[in-house]
């Protein structure tokens, strides 16, 4: 068990602190996975608070068959399911883009690293919901393809073949908006 779970184990055992900290560990990732579901970064707050809910509430059962990590998305992305079904809207929404640019000396670099990511994150937002998702595991959350199985519950080829699927859709996407990928 690793880390997560061994925390998760204890605040099963009475240790709510133990929870906190889980919470603060993931809830950054999971919201922005989240969004890359339901397109809307206030809806995928709700479901991540929803996901934290179930944690403490329903307290489910953490087998070790997976890393924590993987097996925390899988209950998210359940409650983002359950989340779009009862509220049955599908629809494609502008996400807020919330970037800043730091104080360093290189302002101009920092800002066009700024202009990438918002334009990388435009792009995603074009992409099928499935394709975002898969993108957004693999190279977001550094997940591996057995992990996103797990998440996703394709086969591991309808994950390969979505992850191949996808790149390409966003290197059209890209390129049909005039990318231009800067080496800083």
């Amino acid at each position: 068990m690793g880390n997560d779970a061994d925390r998760y184990r204890r605040f099963l055992d009475g240790d709510d602190d133990e929870l906190v900290l889980i919470i603060e560990t993931y809830y950054q990732g999971l919201s922005l996975y989240l969004n890359s579901i339901v397109r809307n970064i206030c809806e995928a707050e709700e479901i991540m608070q929803e996901t934290f809910v179930r944690l403490a509430v329903k307290k489910p059962k953490y087998n070790g068959k997976s890393s924590f990590k993987t097996w925390l998305y899988a209950i998210a992305r359940n409650c983002a399911l359950i989340y779009m079904r009862q509220r049955s809207h599908y629809a494609d929404r502008p996400v807020d883009s919330d970037f800043h640019i730091s104080d360093e000396t290189d302002i101009e670099r920092q800002y066009l690293i700024e202009e990438q990511k918002i334009e990388l994150h435009n792009a995603l937002k074009k992409l099928k919901p499935e394709y975002a998702q898969v993108l957004y595991l693999k190279y977001f959350e550094d997940f591996d393809t057995d992990s996103i199985v797990r998440v996703t519950k394709k086969t591991k080829r309808q994950v390969s073949d979505l992850i191949y699927r996808a790149k390409k859709a966003l290197k059209d996407e890209l390129e049909r908006t005039g990318f231009v990928y800067e080496e800083l």
